[in-house]
């Protein structure tokens, strides 16, 4: 019971981060499960067989406060699934650890793009013209891979490049990737099974992270609805960037002081980020509220000439 209710906390503090921010759930729980001493292919099958609950979990959550586009769902999310069985199947025979700097340098680069776009200004929206499917299949095929040879990273790769497209806002990228991971799971999980076998998955963590993740979706689906998309985009940047500088301090073993000099020129940097956006956020919203103002004057003085008889 006990180790029940641990891993349904890590479950819930995971999927709150994912829901909120699109990312995060398979890194955070398969780090943990990873260091408990999982091997990687069964760390890595537990985290998607809970995720099948908790990704259908967040995907009616965000379908119910409107954050999901279901044409990009099944344009990303079916691929996604043809990647992710192939990836559960490549991982269960082989180990990907010469892989994963390579997969870390080109997220790294992603957050930092979006860190800069987000926090200096707001992309371009083109919201006539949609993801095309030849954007989206080979996002999904990669994404899919990614997150199943890596325990995680369907959300690190397929959130920030939607964002940085300029055709999503952030709100319905997030719902729309965390609805279409429902896809990855379901595969990724069929793929271990026939892999590894049933019987080197442990359940009992499965289950808590089923449980913690059921209970914090409907939260997360409700926070990222009021979380303004100039900061949300901030936020996900510094995620993607200090998850994945850690990565790459790992594999070419940087330790000690340097790492920590890393860490903290990291840390100072998204915390600008974040300010930056703070303070744009409250500039456009002075903007609003004079446009506002002004627009109500108008009206007034356009009533009082109307009131005067000719």
């Amino acid at each position: 019971m006990k180790t029940l209710i641990t891993y349904a906390f890590v479950g819930l503090g995971a999927q709150l981060v994912d829901g909120t921010l699109g990312m995060a759930y398979g890194v955070t729980s398969t780090t943990l499960l990873l260091a408990a001493g999982y091997a990687p292919a069964a760390a890595s099958a537990a985290v998607h067989l809970a995720e099948i609950g908790t990704t259908l979990a967040s995907g009616a959550s965000h379908w119910r406060f409107g954050n999901v586009d279901w044409p990009v769902v099944l344009k990303i999310g079916v691929p996604g699934a043809v990647g992710a069985f192939a990836g559960a199947t490549f991982l269960s025979s082989l180990t990907t650890d010469a892989a994963a700097p390579w997969m870390a340098g080109i997220l790294l680069a992603l957050g930092v793009y979006i860190l800069l776009r987000f926090s200096t200004r707001l992309p371009t929206l083109r919201l006539h013209a949609p993801p095309r499917k030849r954007f989206l299949t080979p996002l999904g095929l990669f994404a899919g891979f990614v997150d199943a040879t890596g325990g995680g990273g369907w959300g690190p790769v397929a959130t920030p490049t939607l964002i940085s497209s300029g055709r999503m806002i952030p709100r319905k990228v997030i719902g729309t990737v965390d609805t279409s991971e429902f896809l990855v799971a379901m595969a990724a999980s069929l793929g271990f099974i026939i892999g590894i076998g049933g019987e080197a998955i442990n359940f009992t963590t499965v289950a808590g992270l089923l449980i913690g993740g059921v209970i914090a979706a409907p939260i997360a689906a409700y926070l990222v609805r009021h979380i303004p998309g100039r900061l949300l985009g901030s936020l996900v940047g510094g995620i993607i960037v200090i998850t994945n500088a850690r990565t790459l301090m790992s594999s070419f073993e940087v330790d000690g002081s340097p790492r920590a000099a890393v860490y903290v020129t990291l840390f100072a940097i998204w915390g600008a980020a974040v300010a930056i956006s703070v303070r744009g956020l409250r500039r456009d919203s002075a903007a609003e509220r004079a446009a506002f103002d002004d627009g109500v004057a108008t009206d007034g003085a356009d009533e009082e000439r109307t009131a005067v008889p000719a």
